[in-house]
């Protein structure tokens, strides 16, 4: 178990890497002066130097070799490139196209997204504190769609795309700065290719919105970077429950900036929508909870059942009769 010092230590890393996330919809927006597909691929081809820098600061190289000899694991690695710059375009265009307070209803929705996965493709049962939240979660999307007067689309994509992106990523099992390294790598070249396309057109704003929008763009590889190592810094000192509710930070912090910075509508219907969707947490984070103490109480009493068979087993044998040879 993690020391108090490593538990604080991961806690002021998931707070940055959540809280990073959450206030990534100000970073986009000062970037509006730029397409969402400019952004993007800034955001891919600008990725690689930094993953770089920290590969050579770390001297992580051993894991290269062993997956270039796996095809189906580079294979898996290709798909998880395309889904989150699936996601990533996603979000960028719903910020900066008025749909923020959608966006973080597309992050809230995630995790019961990847509940469902968890059933469909690895077969996993759920708990009956789980299916009451998935129930109250599909509630919620019914909500919303009448609340939209239409299916709330970018919300289900973001957490669709995002699932996929995780249930992908189960397969490849690599650590969180090796992932994002080689998923820059495959992300890079059609990047490059991209921002030489607009350059040539005259629709790179890199080129032609001054020294500041240029450095904008290009910090666009540490704004995806930071959070992720920061990410990966958490995860290996908290246990799983507590960074399950973590991954709340950025979806608030995302729906507080639509409603105070961007000044999105919200009317009761989509205020009914949200409070269903939050309920659907609270009882899977009050099952996830209720689960991991049980788990820790049954982990403590079983060294302690053992050493009392163990006793027991020895009396036993210390009463059975003496055979004389």
């Amino acid at each position: 178990m993690p020391s108090p010092s490593d538990q604080r230590t991961g806690l002021a890393y998931g707070f940055l890497a959540y809280g990073l996330w959450g206030f990534l919809p100000l970073y986009w927006h000062l970037l509006s002066a730029a397409s969402p597909t400019e952004i993007l691929a800034s955001r891919m081809a600008w990725s690689l130097p930094v993953a770089l820098v920290f590969l050579l600061a770390l001297r992580r190289w051993s894991w290269i070799r062993p997956l270039l000899r796996q095809p189906k694991r580079l294979g898996l690695v290709v798909v998880a490139a395309a889904v989150i710059s699936v996601n990533w375009y996603l979000y960028i265009w719903a910020v900066n196209s008025g749909h923020v307070l959608e966006a973080s209803l597309g992050y809230f929705i995630n995790p019961l997204v990847s509940i469902a996965f968890g059933v469909i493709f690895l077969r996993e049962r759920l708990r009956p504190l789980q299916w009451a939240a998935v129930g109250v979660g599909t509630l919620a999307v019914v909500v919303m769609a009448a609340a939209y007067g239409r299916v709330p689309w970018i919300a289900l994509a973001l957490a669709f795309t995002f699932a996929t992106y995780s249930l992908v990523k189960k397969g490849i099992k690599l650590g969180g700065i090796e992932g994002f390294s080689v998923e820059t790598v495959i992300q890079f070249l059609p990047a490059l290719a991209c921002l030489i396309v607009l350059g040539v057109r005259g629709e790179s704003s890199f080129v032609s919105g001054g020294i500041g929008q240029a450095a904008l763009l290009a910090g666009c590889g540490l704004a995806t970077a930071l959070p992720l190592i920061a990410f990966g810094a958490s995860a290996v000192r908290l246990p799983l429950s507590v960074l399950g509710m973590l991954q709340y930070l950025a979806p608030t912090f995302q729906f507080i900036l639509g409603l105070t910075v961007f000044h999105e509508a919200m009317p009761p219907e989509r205020w009914a929508g949200f409070a269903l969707v939050w309920l659907a947490l609270a009882v899977l984070t009050w099952d996830a909870l209720r689960t991991a103490r049980a788990s820790r109480a049954a982990a403590r009493t079983a060294p302690a059942s053992q050493a009392v068979m163990s006793r027991v087993v020895k009396r036993a044998q210390a009463a059975e009769p003496k055979t004389s040879a």
